[in-house]
This record gives structure tokens, C-alpha cells and sequence, in this order.
């Protein structure tokens, strides 16, 4: 072997190593997350990382459509590949894709809760596969069978359409947090906020606070500046509390598992601990194959 080609294999093999070692420890990790995170409540939740159980609910003031098959639904993606063949090397390559972005409305029976799906693992049940000789399917429209496959230049392509609907359950595991209402007011941020707030017109926060004209807030009238703030924090929590709460889901800021899917928990987590297996596997075959080129190729070729 070539120096060229050693440098090739042990590149693809220390790769291999890694990459499946990785993949293995991070399904590990999400495998523990799902089964250590215990099931909320919406009406009781946590504000934080939380496990969720309910029903996707219709959204009349929304239509969305999927893009392939035109079904109505609540959220959908879509693949659409086109094979290709050189030579003796045949495959499918992807030459479009895309998900809706639109949020999801949630029930468990105790609440509601709105899911932002962007940056989630999404896993629905429905998910159709099929092929046609268009590049988009609903555009073939008296070009089916052989003469739509000669109009197309010959090629091929495979459509895959997932999408989730309304009346379907879901598993959600990620951020949760409340907004609007006097529950979700916080004094001491909003007192800080009129502070900063004041803060900004310095000049009118001494006319109303220097009871010394010395051009400063002593100790005693800063003191009395904060009492005054959170005088007026408590009254704009009253009237945030005629604010209706609402109940978001979305995105964790830190590294845990933002999972959506038709399937519950102990499915979810099964299917990582195979997909671990999986890269424990690819991991020891590299390992293996890194060990076999460093002893039977690199060292004779150096000691040589």
C-alpha cells in the first residue's frame, strides 16, 4: 500500500472510530435523559426541561398544507430524490427537502401548551414513501406510465412525505415556560426593569429623587428610588395580571434532547439504544481496523 492510500485508510478508520464512539455515548445520553425525565403536567409544570403526554389540536385559523400529497395537516416534511447511476455506482441523491415551521397546539386534558417545532427531533407516525417520474408528483398530470418517464429525460424519483395531524398523540420532551399573567411576573426582574427604565432619563430621575439638589442619589434617596420602583412594578403586575398565561414548549439553550414524536418514551429510547449498539459496532470496526493498518502496514513499512 502506497503512502497515499495508508494515509486514505487510516483517516477512514480512526474516522470510523470516532464518529460511531460519539454517535454511541450521545444516543446513550438521550436514551437516559428520556427515562430519567419524569412526566409533567401542563397545568403544573416546572418552568425548565419537562416531559410531556397529550393530543395535537386542530388550528382552524391555520391551513396548512403538505407539499407532495396536498393532505391537509398540522406539520409535514418532505424529501425528494432523484437516482442517478455512473457507471457502476447507482444511487439516490437528495435534491430537495424542507419542514413546516409552523407551531403546534398541544392538549393533555389539564392544558394547553404551543410547541415551536424548529431545532426539534421530530418522529411522526405517518410517513409515505413512493416513487414517480416527475420531479414534483403533483404536477404529473396526464404524463404518467411510460410516457411521463420518457418527457422526464428517463430519470427517477423517490418522494418521502411525513406528517403529524390533528388528533394524533405526542410525546414532547424540552423547554417549557409560561408567559403573560400575573403567574408568570417576576417582582424582582420587573423592578429592575423600571430601574433601568428610569435610569435612562437620568436627569428626570434626579428631579424626582435629589430631595438635595446635590446633583446625586445618596444612599437614603437611592434607597427610596427602589422602593418607588417596585411600587410601580407591583402595580404593572396587576395589570399584567388581566393578561391571559400561555404555555410555550420549545428548544432547550442547553445540550438536552428537544424530541417530538408519535411514539412514547420507552419506543424512543429503545430505538437509541440500538442506534448506540450501532455506533459501538462502527467504533470497534474501526478500532480493529486502525490496529490491523498500524501493525501489519505502517510499522514493517517503517521499519523497512
Amino acid at each position: 500500500m502506497d503512502v497515499g492510500g495508508l494515509a486514505i485508510s487510516l483517516a477512514f478508520s480512526v474516522g470510523a472510530c470516532a464518529g460511531g464512539g460519539w454517535w454511541c455515548l450521545k444516543r446513550l445520553a438521550e436514551a437516559r435523559f428520556l427515562l430519567d425525565t419524569p412526566t409533567s403536567k401542563v397545568r403544573s409544570a416546572a418552568q425548565g426541561y419537562v416531559e410531556l403526554y397529550g393530543v395535537l389540536q386542530d388550528q382552524p385559523e391555520v391551513q396548512i398544507v403538505a407539499p407532495l400529497t396536498g393532505t391537509p395537516c398540522l406539520w409535514w416534511r418532505f424529501k425528494i430524490e432523484e437516482y442517478s447511476q455512473n457507471g457502476k455506482n447507482r444511487s439516490w441523491r437528495v435534491v430537495e427537502s424542507g419542514s413546516s415551521e409552523g407551531w403546534l397546539r398541544f392538549d393533555d386534558g389539564t392544558g394547553e401548551c404551543l410547541i415551536n417545532p424548529q431545532g426539534a427531533e421530530v418522529r411522526p407516525a405517518t410517513k409515505q414513501v413512493w416513487r414517480g417520474s416527475q420531479r414534483h408528483p403533483r404536477t404529473q398530470q396526464g404524463t404518467s406510465g411510460i410516457l411521463g418517464w420518457l418527457l422526464s429525460g428517463g430519470s427517477e424519483y423517490r418522494y418521502t412525505e411525513e406528517r403529524l395531524h390533528a388528533g394524533e398523540p405526542l410525546y414532547a420532551i424540552g423547554d417549557f415556560r409560561t408567559a403573560g399573567g400575573a403567574q408568570a411576573f417576576d417582582l424582582t426582574l420587573a423592578q429592575g426593569a423600571v430601574v433601568r427604565e428610569w435610569k435612562g432619563d437620568f436627569a428626570g430621575l434626579l428631579q424626582r429623587f435629589d430631595s438635595n439638589d446635590d446633583g446625586r442619589l445618596d444612599d437614603g434617596e437611592w434607597t427610596r428610588m427602589r422602593e418607588s420602583a417596585r411600587v410601580e412594578a407591583q402595580r404593572r403586575q396587576l395589570q399584567q395580571g388581566d393578561v391571559p398565561t400561555y404555555n410555550q414548549l420549545r428548544r432547550p439553550l442547553e445540550s438536552q434532547p428537544f424530541i417530538l414524536s408519535s411514539h412514547g418514551e420507552d419506543v424512543l429510547a429503545r430505538g437509541f439504544y440500538w442506534q448506540a449498539a450501532g455506533g459501538a459496532a462502527l467504533c470497534l470496526v474501526g478500532a480493529l481496523a486502525t490496529t490491523w493498518l498500524v501493525s501489519n502496514v505502517l510499522l514493517p513499512g517503517l521499519a523497512s
